[in-house]
């Protein structure tokens, strides 16, 4: 990431903080810190299991040049893709969790690692996030392609 972006990225992040001010002090003072902040506001969080995660975020970025920001945490058994307000409370889906208004999101500063959590898509403060119907597709496609190499024993 440039620095403007990584500007415009911590502006977009902190912007739904109750203190974007505390929130940016402390991110430029520690650079392990995290920031809780609320979903449902700019963004929803669809938390998959990584080993779902994973091959979806390869269809996905197979798929669109650009998705949304994508977290992943320590030991990466979870990952976050960040999508439309809204969205959560919509999903139907077994085994994915949705974040949305009333709850929280631990999140590092964009480009670096903290916590046990890091950024896999930061973001680039553009306000980019994944449309959740290609994300739908794309978990589809990851899971049809997991059920194919077990029935082929691969």
């Amino acid at each position: 990431m440039t620095g403007s972006e990584t500007r415009a990225a911590v502006e977009w992040l902190t912007s739904v903080a109750p203190d974007p001010g505390a929130c940016r002090w402390e991110w430029e003072r520690n650079p392990q810190a995290i920031a809780l902040l609320p979903a449902g506001k700019r963004w929803d969080v669809l938390i998959l299991p990584g080993e779902l995660g994973y091959p979806t975020l390869d269809v996905l970025t197979r798929l669109i040049d650009r998705p949304g920001p994508v977290l992943a945490d320590f030991g990466e058994s979870r990952m976050g893709f960040f999508v439309p307000p809204g969205t959560a409370s919509r999903w139907l889906g077994t085994g994915i969790r949705g974040a949305g208004p009333g709850t929280w999101i631990v999140v590092p500063h964009p480009g670096r690692a903290a916590g046990g959590v890091r950024w896999l898509i930061p973001p680039d403060g553009s306000g980019t996030l994944t449309d959740a119907a290609l994300l739908e597709l794309a978990m589809h496609e990851a899971a049809g392609a997991a059920a194919q190499d077990d029935r082929e024993g691969g």
